[in-house]
């Protein structure tokens, strides 16, 4: 049976006349998708949506565009989708080329071609390049954009596969390489070897010219696991394994072993996150950990040396301490120095570390913008490969993004050597203003958004509204190209909202919203919604909101909850039947974040936001839109395609769009992600009432569109 074959277990734990939907290839559900699809495209793909379809794609192809890059060795690695290419090219430059105006490329893979000549589907996922020699690289491909791929040797001298090479069969999973001959194989193909959540349970050790199928299985743990996984750390002044196996999706044990398998379990709090580099350990306890005597924060950072760590060692050096609305993002180690992003407010901060017997050296870098959104990593793929070069992203919701060059070892250190490439202009931002504001929420808590839109509103403004709020995931407003183009240069305003179950704000904004709190992070963005009204900004009849996967999941709620807060939703690839969702797909590994609905304690609070199961007759309901992607193995179609079918047996105007590709996400190239948006943001415009010309954002005139 193939990843896809999937159907649907008999034990429904409650009456569900739509179950059959759940059938992702069954010939009933099948026609009824095409069906639904048409009807929506029938309404909603008219002349407009063209146009804007050609508008989206022609931006996501623009040859000037920012390559994104990682360096393996000698050189720049960046994969390119266009018109010519839709599917893509994996492609490689040097450094010095790609600084250049018009650099050039050397072809590795046209994987347009590829998939003619194999007649497959293909989507790119990544490569892993062997380390050592740098002649072979193992390529993910995924059919139809799935989280399951196919894993191919690829020979960068000859540019052709190895036909009797490291090669598996479509499956979820991951590789390591450790030596030119040898993997570390965490995959879920094979009998017995995938978890509840449809993960790898094994890491096996994979010699080439052997069976992946009958290799050493040197780690394992049982079906409940979410995932095991193990890596060579090439920091480390002799080889050195590590096997972490993710029990849930916060919690792990993590184990240093060889070849044999682990051997030493860290002593770390399961929920922590941490890094190393050579002989040293940076730890965010997610609580507070006592430990020696001393307790450490939730969300600081602090760092020891591992060796003395794994000898008892317990003194930590604490580098970072977070407040209120001060807290850690992320941490990464270059050339042995500790690089971490913080927020302060929201705006982005950075530090750099470097470790010492006595104490960690520290400096601020404070060489970037001071607002707008900021994100940095290292030039090089692998760690033991870094030399202090940092790539910095830097953009605003209307300044399109910037590629900055930083050199940590630089003189006059800590500057910003080279500005590598800047994005060009998507749309027109004249008279567009980025504020941020701060909502009450029902218990009083303070939700921050971020508007942008004309300086002056009428009251009536068309707003385009959303948020994620899950999984601890940041969301900070950038420079949206669709959003741009469609709504903002139109006269319309964009609202992105920070409600809780987030990272903005630390472990406590997330743990708010999660499990119980899902509830109420629903709530902070019905806050949101009322305060635009309050200032004067718009009227629910003319605010559109969207919102995908664990934002799908709130976009639900405010049909079943707030309807008479909204004029339109858009509900993509989402989560809906909560009842169900621990039995479809990978929905299991978020029962940290949502519950467990066959416990009675966690099925008590959701089913208040299943809206599966909470969508009545006779409600407000405003016109909804929901997506999904057949592809999609992550989280199930079968979630939308029941929400449209239930609502529509309601007598409630909804409609259900399902493309045949794209896994979880909008598809599976630019002119597909451009034909999703547009028909959903078509779909909004339409349902407010907004003819949605270009407005003159100084006269507030209509102005003849632009396309280009």
């Amino acid at each position: 049976m193939s990843e896809f074959d999937f159907r649907p277990t008999l034990d429904a734990p409650d009456d569900d006349p739509h179950l059959w939907l759940e059938d992702v290839e069954g010939e009933r559900a099948l026609a009824w998708t095409a069906s639904q699809s048409a009807k929506t495209l029938k309404n909603f793909a008219g002349t407009r949506f063209e146009s804007d379809l050609a508008a989206l794609a022609a931006i996501f192809d623009r040859p000037d565009r920012i390559p994104l890059i990682t360096r393996r060795g000698q050189y720049l690695y960046n994969f390119w989708q266009d018109a010519g290419n839709p599917r893509g090219l994996w492609r490689r430059t040097t450094l010095a080329t790609y600084m250049k105006t018009d650099p050039q490329w050397e072809l590795l893979i046209d994987l347009d071609s590829l998939a003619a000549s194999d007649g497959e589907d293909w989507v790119w996922g990544s490569a892993s390049i062997e380390p050592e020699r740098r002649e072979r690289a193992i390529l993910r491909l995924s059919r139809g954009g799935s989280d399951a791929v196919v894993h191919r040797e690829f020979d960068l001298s000859s540019l052709s596969f190895v036909a009797d090479g490291f090669n598996l069969p479509e499956a979820r999973g991951n590789i390591d390489w450790l030596d030119p001959n040898t993997l570390l194989l965490s995959s879920a193909l094979g009998h017995g070897m995938a978890t509840r959540s449809g993960y790898a349970r094994t890491v096996r050790l994979w010699k080439r010219g052997a069976d992946p199928l009958t290799a050493p299985v040197i780690f394992e743990t049982g079906s409940e696991t979410l995932v095991v996984s193990g890596h060579l750390d090439r920091t480390a002044k002799s080889e050195r394994l590590w096997f972490v196996e993710q029990l849930a999706w916060l919690d792990k044990i993590v184990r240093i072993g060889d070849r044999s398998g682990p051997k030493i379990e860290i002593g770390l709090p399961k929920d922590a996150r941490w890094n190393t580099f050579g002989d040293w350990l940076a730890v965010k306890p997610r609580k507070a950990w006592t430990v020696a005597g001393t307790t450490y924060c939730a969300d600081a950072l602090i760092g020891i040396s591992l060796s003395s760590f794994l000898a008892g060692e317990r003194r930590f050096s604490t580098l970072f301490e977070p407040a209120e609305r001060r807290v850690l993002q992320s941490f990464f180690w270059n050339n042995g120095k500790l690089i971490i992003a913080y927020l302060a407010n929201l705006v982005p901060r950075f530090e750099i570390f470097t470790p010492g017997p006595q104490e960690w050296a520290r400096r601020a870098l404070n060489t970037f913008p001071a607002e707008g959104t900021v994100d940095l990593w290292s030039l090089d793929a692998a760690d033991h490969e870094t030399n202090g070069e940092i790539l910095v992203w830097a953009q605003d919701p209307i300044t399109p993004p910037q590629l900055f060059l930083l050199d940590l070892e630089a003189s006059p250190p800590l500057s910003v050597s080279v500005i590598l490439k800047r994005s060009p202009k998507s749309f027109d931002a004249s008279g567009l203003v980025v504020t941020r504001h701060e909502a009450v929420s029902t218990d009083g808590e303070m939700i921050p958004y971020t508007q942008v839109g004309p300086a002056n509103g009428n009251g009536d403004a068309p707003v385009h509204l959303s948020a994620y709020g899950g999984f601890g995931i940041s969301l900070l407003p950038h420079y949206n190209s669709s959003l741009g183009k469609l709504w903002l240069q139109r006269g319309g305003t964009c609202v992105v909202a920070n409600i809780r179950g987030g990272g903005e704000f630390g472990t406590r904004w997330h743990d708010a919203g999660r499990r119980e709190g899902k509830r109420l992070a629903h709530a902070d963005f019905a806050a949101v919604v009322a305060d635009l009204v309050r200032r004067g900004i718009t009227l629910p009849r003319r605010i559109a909101a969207e919102g995908g996967s664990n934002g799908g999941l709130l976009i639900a709620n405010m049909l079943t909850r707030y309807p008479e807060h909204f004029g339109a939703l858009f509900c993509t690839v989402p989560l809906v039947d909560m009842r169900r969702y621990t039995k479809l797909l990978a929905g299991a590994s978020w029962i940290d974040e949502y519950g467990d609905p066959d416990k009675a304690e966690d099925w008590a609070f959701l089913k208040e936001i299943s809206a599966y199961h909470t969508a009545t007759p006779g409600q407000p309901y405003p016109p909804i839109l929901l997506a999904t992607m057949k592809r999609d193995d992550r989280v199930h179609p079968g979630h939308a395609r029941k929400m449209a079918a239930k609502l529509q047996a309601l007598g409630y105007p909804a409609y259900f769009y399902e493309p045949v590709a794209g896994g979880h996400g909008y598809g599976k190239d630019n002119r597909e992600r451009a034909a999703f948006i547009s028909l959903g943001i078509n779909f909004l415009r339409s349902v407010i009432g907004w003819q949605a010309e270009s407005i003159s954002l100084t006269t507030g005139s209509p102005t003849k569109a632009n396309y280009e």
